[in-house]
């Protein structure tokens, strides 16, 4: 098939962001409360090995690049330069959405004060501002140079982006993202990682193209185990940042903790292999796009072969910024009510309030047929 000529949309896609979007509630709201930590530990976020609740962000930009490749092709067969100068623009407009969606967590109270200045641009450049919707933006113009380009580029691309990400992370950027205030999900420079998840989303939209379903399916999941190999292999290698290793680039290998295994380890491991959200290690993005290939090979299986499709999953998965927006009002209001040392039967009580309104609220526009998209 040619691009002006591409496959039926698939369904398990609408689902298999649905599931995401569904995931991310659960482990947003859950991870901090002691009780969950106690009893599931692995829907919260722990930066020294992979848990559950670590699989999501990289399904996230999985999904950014099944959905970017596929409309960036049907664009550019209508002209190239229309569909990149699309692209750029709306990834800036979301950019300017993560601006206004992530409030500014500390203030510049006054204008003397440059180290109070200083104190909160810090805070909001590793923080408050370079969370999903940011990394989202950023990371696809990152890779814009190389959407339509073939398998092997976009190949090359990721690979070379976790390179530069790893030395990087060697010279300064691991012990930076660890220093107080923490980076989330990589800080400014996790879009380099990140493009390792997305742009293997775009080659699993190229390979719906050439299969059947079945085979298609079939073809994530043999990938998925190979590219959970690599990652999962990688995070066997062992290397401290320059600070500790002296610049002698001293690599070991031994056994990794296993992903969605909890291992009670205090943060940070010094180690620039380690699965961790907080740092964006090459691993951690790696290992999460083998899940994503994976968890979309059984979607496919389900809805495209099998037929089964679950509501909710839809609901929130044709309107995935809708549901993300809606869900940071919902948590405000609902989670201040719940005491972080609440038992596991307040918290899952809370917790199903919190996704049931999330849920009222987007099914509400889906009725309406009211969909927020850039």
């Amino acid at each position: 098939m040619t691009p002006s000529d591409p496959a039926p949309r698939l369904a398990a896609l609408d689902q298999f962001r649905g599931y995401t979007v569904a995931g991310m509630l659960l482990v947003n709201f859950v991870g901090s409360y002691a009780a969950v930590r106690a009893v599931a530990p692995v829907l919260a976020h722990h930066h020294t090995y992979c848990s559950y609740a670590d699989t999501i962000m990289p399904q996230f930009l999985f999904a950014v690049g099944v959905a970017f490749r596929l409309t960036f092709r049907k664009r550019a067969a209508a002209g190239a330069g229309a569909a990149y100068r699309h692209a750029l623009r709306r990834n800036l407009a979301l950019l300017l959405v993560a601006f206004a969606v992530y409030a500014v967590g500390s203030r510049w109270e006054a204008w003397e004060n440059a180290a109070q200045r200083d104190a909160v641009l810090l805070r909001w450049a590793k923080q408050d501002l370079f969370q999903t919707l940011a990394h989202i933006a950023v990371t696809s113009v990152w890779v814009l140079p190389v959407i339509g380009a073939r398998p092997g580029v976009r190949t090359a691309y990721a690979v070379g982006s976790g390179a530069l990400h790893l030395a990087l992370s060697y010279w300064f950027n691991y012990r930076w993202a660890n220093m107080p205030p923490n980076g989330v999900d990589g800080g400014p420079l996790g879009f380099l990682t990140w493009a390792v998840p997305l742009l293997v989303g775009t080659l699993a939209a190229d390979w719906a193209d050439a299969s059947t379903r079945p085979r298609y399916a079939a073809k994530l999941l043999a990938w998925g185990v190979v590219v959970m190999a690599l990652g999962y292999g990688m995070s066997c290698l062992h290397l401290a940042p320059a600070d500790i290793d002296g610049w002698n680039f001293d690599i070991t290998l031994s056994p990794a903790p296993p992903p969605l295994v909890h291992i009670d380890t205090r943060p940070p491991t010094n180690d620039l292999f380690t699965m961790s959200q907080r740092s964006g290690s090459l691993t951690y993005p790696l290992f999460g796009a083998g899940v994503s290939l994976a968890v979309l090979g059984l979607f496919v299986l389900a809805c495209d072969v099998g037929g089964v499709q679950l509501g909710m999953f839809r609901t929130f998965g044709t309107n995935a910024l809708a549901a993300y927006i809606i869900h940071g009002l919902v948590f405000a209001s609902v989670k201040p009510l719940v005491p972080r040392d609440a038992p596991m039967w307040f918290v899952a009580a809370a917790c199903a309030v919190a996704l049931g309104l999330c849920y009222v609220f987007v099914r509400h526009l889906e009725k309406h047929r009211l969909y927020l998209r850039l």
